[in-house]
């Protein structure tokens, strides 16, 4: 592992409520959050991927009131589906933290509340309040949507009782200048100047706790006061660093929190001030450093509708792998979703998006190269490297294309774009050297047919190969199949040199061509492009 600071990264996810099943919003957040870390270990970073579970929450206790069970049965129950569904997607999460049941957590969360204590930002007091138990967050009547919860669109309880508050109003200046600064990032601008715009109006202290009555005797309990449970966000920020066993021996602490430049959160836009405001002001209150980055994506949305299982419109994430496939599930998340940007889900788009790139794009293509190597090369690539052709499809830019993207951009829409470029750009080549027409006049004895038809298909296996290469952050059992059908191992040498032109060998044996992505029939027509 990297001793350099610089070539460190830890990335997490939220931890999403664990009263219901999964949808495709929590789907979304695993598979980009996946592709940023497959990305960094790529280049060579040391890095470590957390996600998990928000399980101390008043929603997940009243979830298991609804079904009449055990709070604890229900978390159980439903946390397995969500760590199911990271492996269905094929996520490369090293961790993944249950805030109920590991003491690493329990431990790291008091440890955090005794060190925000000790600095004098922890007091008691009776409070009234409008809550929203979905969002878990007090609301003032300004903030309301004609009475409603702006988030879920659901009138909040009025919530009396005497709580531990947390001093926020010490910090608006100095998270003012973490933002203006840089050095807490949030990503995109809009986000950043909303954050900016929230804590310049003055930051008002918050709730910290709530009684063990009303959280029906679950959650962390708050140290020296057994009569108090930690307020969910309180407990649930706490996982980015408990899960590095702050409360423990801090090593993983120390290595991926401390010493480390990139601390990357991916979140959704509706929890954006708790990670870019409350978050670093526990942080600077308990003398911690800071997240580096909070990306911020956008909504899944259906009809233009937020998700909602009131709604009855919620997705099943399983469902559409199973009928699919992971990749396809990937694909359609990367590419047609605006990063950190809201677009609207349906079955046709995603069939659409899967036949007219995976089927015909890149699937033909592959086959179709395979094919013709197999027909005329006797399935041995062809010694003829044109060094102009890797500048002719694109392919020497996609090394600088892609480390932008995602790497400074956090933009895998734009990186899979590029790559599909390259992608295009082979199939318009099959077009205009026409091999089959290159073979015909090879067997009448063209000797310059015949070098016009190797450079043609080493071109074409090159090209399929560094797209190979090119695609594992984004659909890594695609690239596998790629590489395996190429006859050629991926990961010989380092990522940003197996991106360059001309490395494949002459005389390399192709496999039997198999259809990585079968055209699905129940699209009628195709996208203009």
């Amino acid at each position: 592992m990297s001793s350099d600071p610089n070539h460190r990264y830890y990335i997490t996810t939220s931890i999403p409520y664990v009263n219901a099943s999964p949808h495709i919003g929590h789907a979304l957040e695993f598979v980009q959050t996946d592709a940023f870390a497959r990305f960094h270990r790529l280049m060579g970073d040391d890095t470590r991927f957390l996600t998990g579970t928000d399980e101390n929450s008043l929603t997940n206790v009243l979830a298991a009131e609804r079904e009449g069970i055990p709070t604890a049965d229900l978390v159980e129950r439903n946390a397995a589906t969500f760590i199911g569904l990271t492996k269905l997607l094929n996520i490369s999460n090293d961790d993944f933290i249950r805030t109920a049941v590991e003491e690493r957590h329990i431990a790291g969360a008091r440890k955090l509340w005794q060190a925000c204590a000790a600095n004098g930002d922890i007091y008691k007091k009776h409070y009234r309040g409008l809550y929203c138990v979905r969002c878990e967050q007090f609301y003032t009547e300004e903030e309301l949507d004609n009475g409603l919860c702006p988030e879920h669109h659901i009138p909040p309880e009025l919530v009396e009782e005497e709580n531990y508050f947390f001093r926020l109003s010490r910090y608006g200046d100095e998270i003012l200048e973490l933002i203006d600064s840089g050095r807490l990032r949030v990503i995109p601008e809009t986000r950043k100047n909303e954050v900016r715009s929230f804590v310049a109006r003055g930051l008002e202290d918050f709730s910290l706790s709530r009684s063990r009555t009303r959280a029906r005797g679950w959650g962390v309990e708050v140290p020296d006061d057994p009569d108090q449970v930690m307020y969910v966000w309180f407990d649930a920020l706490a996982n980015y660093i408990t899960a590095l066993n702050f409360g423990g021996d801090q090593e993983l602490y120390k290595r991926y929190w401390v010493e480390n430049r990139q601390r990357v959160h991916v979140i959704g836009k509706g929890i954006l001030r708790f990670h870019a405001v409350y978050w670093p002001g526990m942080l600077l209150s308990a003398g911690e450093p800071l997240p580096s980055t909070v990306f911020v994506h956008g909504y899944l949305t259906i009809d233009g509708e937020k998700m909602s299982k009131s709604l009855g419109n919620v997705v099943d994430p399983a469902d559409l792998v199973d009928r699919y496939g992971a990749e396809g599930v990937r694909y359609w998340m990367l590419r047609e979703v605006p990063p950190t940007g809201d677009a609207d889900y349906t079955d046709d788009k995603l069939e659409r998006r899967y036949n007219a790139d995976l089927a015909n794009d890149l699937g033909n293509l592959l086959n179709r190269t395979i094919s013709m190597i197999q027909r005329y090369r006797g399935g041995k690539v062809p010694a003829s490297i044109d060094p102009k052709s890797g500048e002719a499809l694109g392919v020497n830019g996609l090394a600088e294309a892609i480390t932008t993207a995602m790497g400074i951009e956090y933009d895998p829409q734009h990186a899979l774009a590029t790559i599909w470029d390259c992608i295009v750009q082979a199939n318009r080549y099959v077009e205009t050297t026409s091999p089959w027409t290159l073979a015909k006049s090879e067997r009448g004895g063209n000797t310059d047919a015949t070098r016009a038809l190797d450079t043609s298909l080493y071109t074409l296996a090159e090209t399929l190969r560094v797209v190979a290469v090119a695609l594992q952050p984004f659909l890594p059992e695609t690239s596998v199949r790629i590489a395996q059908q190429l006859g050629v191992a991926l990961g010989e040498q380092p990522w940003l040199e197996e991106l360059k032109w001309g490395l494949l060998q002459p005389g390399t044996t192709v496999n039997k061509p198999e259809p990585i992505f079968p055209r699905l029939e129940t699209v009628v027509s195709e996208p203009s492009r």
